[in-house]
């Protein structure tokens, strides 16, 4: 019996004697190593680019890559010299691209969008603050990701509102509200966009 037991110890000692001599460490705690890298490049690159596809005004969406939102520069048919001015025309553009299906080099960097139509942006209704963008469906009803989509596309564009925010409403008689587009909706665009409210001009005037 205490031959058997010697055995089995020995055995034992040689197993970690083994395990240590290849360099790991035991432990009795599971790790958690986090996840597996992301080998999408999210980046897309200019090879190939033709003259004709590098007509138009330089505008910038953002589209879903990676769970995240990125920055994608892209060219808009849009008359240079309407880009600018016009919020609604500005972000009309911004919106005919997010509704795009990615192009061939997007899709392969890993670009997809969660933008889907119908869906029309128009200038803000009789008493909105200046720069409201109304949209053809209250902003509230989209999924998180589109909503963050157009929100951080819009706030970055002429058609912001100043400091990374937009002023959106719906088409009904809701006031339309301020969203923020912040560093974490780009990391969790599936998160609803922060809101705060927006004075109308009429109760500013009152107050």
């Amino acid at each position: 019996m205490r031959r058997r037991t010697f055995g089995r110890t020995a055995v034992a000692a040689g197993l970690v004697a083994l395990v240590a001599g290849c360099g790991i460490r035991t432990t009795s705690v599971p790790v958690d190593a986090g996840a597996a890298p992301s080998r999408v490049p999210c980046s897309v690159t200019e090879e190939g680019t033709t003259g004709a596809a590098l007509q138009g005004v330089p505008v910038r969406v953002f589209l879903v890559c990676g769970s995240q939102l990125e920055a994608v520069d892209r060219r808009s048919p849009l008359p240079e010299e309407k880009a600018g001015g016009d919020p609604v025309r500005t972000a009309t553009g911004l919106l005919a691209q997010l509704l795009a299906e990615p192009s061939e080099s997007e899709r392969r960097a890993g670009f997809t969008t969660a933008v889907r139509g119908p869906l029309v942006v128009s200038g803000g209704h009789r008493g909105d603050p200046a720069g409201t963008l109304r949209l053809s469906r209250q902003p509230e009803d989209l999924a998180p990701t589109s909503l963050s989509q157009l929100v951080c596309t819009f706030a970055a564009s002429s058609a912001g509102a100043g400091e990374q925010t937009v002023l959106l409403g719906g088409p009904g008689a809701y006031a339309p509200k301020r969203y923020r587009c912040t560093t974490e909706l780009r990391e969790r665009p599936e998160s609803t966009p922060p809101t705060a409210a927006v004075p109308t001009p009429s109760a500013t005037a009152t107050g």
